[in-house]
């Protein structure tokens, strides 16, 4: 039974402990979070207890690990201090916002051999796994275009905005690095983008609407399609092009049903309005993986490494929407 400990009891922290408290291998110990309410609330949901402070968590010895669900200017640090006391980690994305700070912070970490994951949880989607599987396996013979489209039903508030680093390290992160799974290496990366959602996304000095395109090291081609708004739901969709066929993932609704009438055909429900619906099973079976690693004692994947090339990446994106140049590795 690995024990953990908990940092964040907001929107995404919640997520975790529901996966950590219902998994057979794990048992949530105890809870940080700044706001004490938040915190006890999760714990009084799931058994566990709460935590004064993030030390109180990092020094306890019966716990074995730590999920890092807190704010993003918060993880170097807890990953760091997790390390340091011989903990495992899995950490949610991005590491930080500055590859120079990630780049110290390996540089610190690294000699101690460390086990730390990184909570790219659409690499364990269970259609996108399926469709990777079958890559590999040659279905479609050669890869030659990747397409993965992700657009929010809705952009987030001004006040996240402003704080989130950009769309490209904070939502096209996931596709950076679902990209580089498929492909590998990614050689070149271009950028147009627009805004059309909203002013205050304008006004923070970020885009709303971006298609990245991503070239490897041998000629595959991956193009990313964002929007910060989907009128029918969450977005969520990979095509895998290939020099004998096609492999597709469609966006999930919340029945199969189909309507057809005089006013239209095969009409279907909208496609799921979150994350959190969309992406559940992403988030139970990437816990799944990260305990049967530590069980094993092997690496998980995706490791910091793919962390920080993901964020790599995201720079490149900025760099290019700048410059409105390509911009090559």
């Amino acid at each position: 039974m690995l024990r953990f400990g908990l940092f964040g009891a907001g929107r995404i922290g919640q997520v975790h402990a529901e996966t950590l408290s219902t998994h057979p291998g794990t048992r949530l110990v105890a809870v940080h979070d700044p706001v004490p309410e938040g915190a006890a609330a999760l714990a009084g949901r799931t058994g566990a207890r709460v935590a004064a402070d993030a030390d109180e968590i990092i020094g306890d010895p019966e716990i074995d690990a730590v999920l890092i669900g807190s704010p993003t200017p918060t993880h170097v640090d807890l990953i760091t201090a997790a390390v340091r006391a011989g903990k495992k980690v899995l950490c949610e994305k991005p590491i930080d916002l500055s590859l120079a700070r990630v780049d110290e912070c390996w540089h610190e970490i690294s000699p101690l051999d460390p086990t730390v994951m990184i909570g790219f949880n659409r690499r364990f989607d269970p259609s996108f796994a399926a469709v990777k599987q079958r890559v590999d396996r040659g279905d479609i013979g050669d890869l030659e275009q990747l397409v993965i489209t992700s657009r929010d039903p809705a952009p987030a508030p001004a006040e996240y905005i402003k704080v989130s680093g950009g769309i490209f390290r904070d939502m096209t992160i996931h596709d950076f690095d679902l990209a580089r799974h498929f492909l590998g290496d990614v050689v070149e990366v271009t950028v147009f983008a627009a805004n059309r959602v909203e002013p205050y996304i304008a006004e923070a000095g970020d885009v709303d609407s971006a298609t990245v395109v991503l070239k490897s090291a041998n000629g595959t081609i991956a193009t990313i399609i964002n929007s910060r708004r989907c009128a029918f739901g969450y977005d969520q969709r990979l095509e895998a092009f290939g020099s004998k066929g096609m492999l597709q993932a469609g966006n999930q609704t919340a029945t199969t049903v189909t309507w057809s009438s005089a006013a239209g055909t095969a009409q279907a429900d909208p496609a799921l309005d979150f994350f959190l619906q969309r992406y559940m099973p992403a988030y139970r079976a990437e816990l799944d993986h990260f305990v049967s690693a530590v069980e094993q004692g092997v690496a998980p994947s995706p490791d910091f490494t793919d962390g920080r090339e993901a964020l790599a990446l995201a720079e490149a994106a900025n760099e290019s929407l700048r410059t409105g140049c390509v911009v090559k590795f």
